[in-house]
């Protein structure tokens, strides 16, 4: 058989070197790029009784010329042509818009098939395409492909076809026959065939499926592919804990685990235990306890001899880690330091003295922790807090500072399940899906701006129980392209109405880093009462007693955006609310709103953000590793990605893949597809 990923795609009949230029920016430079490179949607095209067909819906009927074509021209070269067809028993006008060259195409009493818009009242279609004669079943469903430069629909679809006429028998079967006959899938070269020339939509929905499971698993191996590697890899540490001391911290903290968070435990202690190196992402709501849970980790390698190190994004979380860490940790014998920027001249060179001598056992801190001077005598454990914060550059300088060392990825972000397999499916994931007890819901509104005054009059009413509040606002100067409110209006509209009775501050992305952590520093010990901000305060601040979110011109941000800034307030024992202030003009924008109003639930709020964003958006545009798949979606075929993962699992670790003659196509397709790497596959 011919490998069709070394054929070029000029060696297809009726592609010349021009052609191959334009085909390039599709990203098709062979025959394989070709062939998998599917319509995006179709057009349908079977026949249908026009009694059936409602107003303005798109139609094709079949029928015998009735009258003479006419063609009248109006304006500037516009012209419409007209006549009649016999279609069963109706008589439908048909007219063409500035399509005159058909006027002589066209005869009384041609067979002709007609596609296009259907006017009910007027018994008459604007038509967009039409041919002679009756069409076939290969034309009722038509491939729209996406198009570059000069390349149309039809000369794409020319092409698919030559290239399926010569190479079709290429076309290799990855999947072993037990697979097939397990999900009842059709060959990969039907598959292939069905997805551009489907004869009925039942052609179609059997391609789809096979297609849609080939590529998840295909990924899937990819990724338990690498985290096999990855757990496998040499002189990776084994922290041999003593279970009764570590029983014994546990007990001894300020408040009972939840049940998530001992399930959790269990499963960093039993990487942190075992003799490959951990790679897992633990992820739980804002207020879930992860800090807790990373404390339990970093008791652990301290109590085994090693050190740990905790980064986060900024100095003030840093700070606020240390000195949870310094009350949970300390007055058991594990000394905490705090390496930042602002950790300067001697008290800095002291610090990386004791951290090299092994007296310092957990060190948290910025990206402070990655530059070269920081060494460690036996680190053991690395914990990143809002890891897609960091580089990927960052986090690997940071690891290599030990010798394979355990990494734990922390995030607050809840991140959909299918996505956490995806973007991070060569991880292990742990979920923190529970709140401690006794946490109470924040309250949450949705109102339009013309209640500003009461928002403000609430903002107040908290001020004077001696509450404070914040404010957040998508921009931090007025905008010419966008009517929302920004952060320096409301700042000046609250200090006009307080009139010095309460303070309010303002904090923004253009602050210096030293002025932004003095302003949390202020609000944090109540020298402001209302922090006026655009989304700096995102990630992580711990301030108990804020207990006011009022977010302005809400639609204008995600809803795991908003769920994260609810997150800010809710932290100390009285009742928290967030308002949200929006108008919004679409329905996303409103069912947005809506949904924030309906659950305090993390992981329903990202569920609910991925259906209405798509994976792609799901993170920003740098998007974090998520695969583009080409028939296949991640929201709608999510049961299918399950499947996929578990049957990739199997494959790898139960069913011989490495060895077995079954798996050798579906192994030199990875291969060939760069999936081992430097990576030897014995």
């Amino acid at each position: 058989m011919k490998n069709l990923n070394e054929i070029p795609v000029t060696d297809v009949k009726g592609v010349g070197a021009e052609t191959a230029k334009t085909l390039k920016e599709l990203d098709i430079e062979t025959v394989a790029d070709l062939l998998f490179n599917f319509p995006y949607r179709y057009e349908d095209y079977r026949l249908r009784d026009l009694s059936e067909v409602a107003h303005e819906e798109r139609v094709t009927v079949q029928g015998e010329v009735l009258t003479e074509p006419t063609l009248a021209y109006y304006g500037r070269k516009k012209s419409k042509l007209s006549f009649r067809v016999a279609s069963g028993h109706q008589v439908v006008k048909v007219d063409f818009f500035n399509q005159p060259y058909i006027k002589g195409k066209l005869a009384v009493g041609d067979e002709v098939t007609i596609s296009g818009k259907w006017d009910k009242g007027r018994a008459q279609i604007t038509a967009s395409k039409y041919k002679k004669g009756h069409q076939t079943a290969e034309e009722a469903l038509e491939g729209v492909y996406r198009l570059k430069g000069t390349i149309r629909n039809k000369t794409l679809l020319k092409f698919t076809v030559a290239a399926f006429d010569t190479y079709g028998d290429d076309i290799v079967e990855i999947l072993p026959e037990k697979w097939l006959q397990k999900y009842q899938l059709i060959s990969r070269k039907e598959a292939v065939q069905f997805l551009h020339f489907p004869k009925s939509p039942e052609d179609l929905k059997q391609a789809r499926r096979r297609m849609v499971y080939e590529e998840f698993l295909l990924f899937q191996l990819k990724m338990q592919l690498f985290r096999k590697i990855e757990r496998e890899r040499s002189g990776g540490v084994s922290i041999d804990y003593d279970v009764n001391d570590l029983r014994h911290y546990i007990e001894s903290l300020p408040f009972p685990l939840t049940d998530a968070q001992k399930r959790v435990v269990n499963e960093i202690c039993g990487d942190m235990k075992s003799h490959f190196h951990m790679n897992r992402l633990l992820q739980g709501d804002v207020g879930s306890g992860k800090t807790v849970v990373a404390s339990i980790a970093l008791y652990a390698a301290a109590k085994s001899g090693f050190q740990g190190a905790l980064m986060v994004p900024t100095e003030i979380l840093a700070e606020q880690h240390a000195n949870s860490l310094v009350d949970l940790l300390q007055p058991f014998d594990v000394t905490v330091g705090l390496l930042t920027s602002s950790v300067k001249g001697k008290r800095r060179r002291e610090m990386l003295a004791l951290l090299a001598d092994g007296q310092i056992d957990v060190l948290v801190g910025t990206h402070a922790l990655i530059q070269e001077e920081v060494v460690f005598q036996k680190l053991g454990l690395v914990i990143t807090d809002e890891q897609h914060r960091f580089g990927v550059e960052q986090r690997r300088v940071l690891r290599e500072k030990g010798t394979y060392p355990d990494v734990l990825f922390m995030t607050a972000t809840p991140i959909p399940r299918t996505l956490a397999i995806t973007a991070f499916g060569e991880m292990d994931v742990s979920i923190i899906d529970e709140l401690p007890a006794g946490r109470k819901q924040i309250e949450t509104y949705w109102v339009k701006h013309q209640m500003l005054d009461r928002v403000i009059g609430f903002i107040e009413q908290e001020i004077l129980k001696g509450r404070q509040a914040y404010v957040i606002c998508p921009l931090i100067e007025e905008s010419e392209k966008l009517d929302v409110q920004n952060a320096i209006d409301v700042y000046n509209i609250l200090n006009g109405k307080w009139n010095g009775k309460h303070s309010a501050g303002l904090m923004h992305g253009k602050l210096l880093p030293a002025d932004k952590d003095q302003i949390m520093r202020d609000f944090n010990d109540h020298k402001i009462d209302c922090l006026v901000s655009t989304t700096v305060v995102e990630v992580g601040v711990n301030v108990p007693n804020a207990t006011m979110m009022v977010i302005y011109d809400a639609d204008r941000f995600g809803l795991a955006q908003l769920h994260q800034l609810r997150g800010r307030v809710g932290r100390g024992a009285e009742q928290s609310y967030c308002v949200l202030i929006a108008d919004p003009k679409t329905e996303v924008g409103k069912e947005r709103m809506t949904i924030m109003t309906e659950t305090n639930d993390g992981f329903v709020v990202s569920e609910r953000d991925l259906e209405l964003r798509g994976p792609g958006d799901f993170f920003g545009k740098k998007q974090s590793g998520i695969p583009e798949f080409k028939v296949a979606d991640m929201v709608h075929d999510y049961r299918v990605l399950e499947i996929a993962r578990q049957d990739a699992v199997d494959i790898i670790y139960h069913e011989g893949f490495l060895e077995t003659e079954e798996y050798a196509p579906l192994r030199a397709f990875l291969e060939a597809n760069g999936v081992f790497g430097e990576q030897k596959l014995d």
